[in-house]
């Protein structure tokens, strides 16, 4: 089915980037309810009444590929910070491309640069930012150092931002083919507003509240 939707995305192409958005990730809405039906993968959101109605920029722990999938299905539409190496996967990473992500090398000094020019540019198109600050995915109960260069963007654009914790590798761990049946808890965190924080400030409390989040979450089914 990826391969079918990937394929009709490309003849898309020359429509707007919401009509291309929209059925392409028809594929992420199928992975989690499929998740639910075959692999017993259910999921409880607490916090959706705290995010801003305006768009802003999500900071979220980054454990499996079940939350790249279920933010599309939670705050559509969006776009994400991700590696660029990711667009080279045939098909999917092509049909990737099509939703317009803010794609770096991490390895140049300018991808700062090019996630603040591109991150503003649409955010100011009415999309969220996903971010995941930690860069790579982390085990279940492991903490990673957090990038700074989403509360730059948001102290630069003033835009919110919107802390997101989750349990998802109980159920779905990083590299690994099993999946679990079990409930994954995602918690949405209160915005911070850049125009009365610091950038420094901004990237401590998200962070602050991440982890302690993350630790009133089971770390085991």
């Amino acid at each position: 089915m990826a391969i079918f939707v990937f394929l009709i995305g490309f003849l898309l192409f020359p429509f707007p980037y919401i009509v291309r958005y929209r059925f392409i990730t028809l594929w992420s809405h199928f992975v989690i309810w499929w998740a639910k039906v075959i692999c017993g993968i259910h999921y409880q959101v607490q916090g959706k009444e705290l995010l801003p109605k305006e768009n802003g920029i999500i900071l979220c722990n980054h454990q499996s590929a079940w939350e790249t999938l279920f933010l599309q299905t939670l705050l559509p539409p969006q776009t994400w910070v991700l590696k660029k190496q990711l667009l080279t996967i045939p098909f999917f990473g092509w049909g990737l491309a099509m939703l317009e992500p803010i794609a770096i090398d991490r390895s140049k000094s300018s991808s700062i640069k090019q996630l603040l020019n591109q991150g503003k540019k649409l955010l100011s198109k009415g999309r969220w930012v996903i971010i995941f600050p930690e860069g790579q995915r982390r085990a279940v109960g492991e903490n990673g150092k957090f990038s700074r260069s989403g509360a730059v963007l948001a102290k630069e654009s003033g835009y919110k931002i919107v802390p997101l914790a989750h349990n998802a590798g109980i159920c779905w761990p990083r590299n690994a083919f099993i999946k679990k049946p079990g409930t994954i808890c995602v918690v949405i965190g209160p915005y911070l507003d850049p125009k009365h924080l610091s950038a420094d400030e901004i990237q401590q409390k998200a962070q602050s509240w991440i982890e302690s989040t993350m630790k009133t979450l089971p770390h085991r089914l």
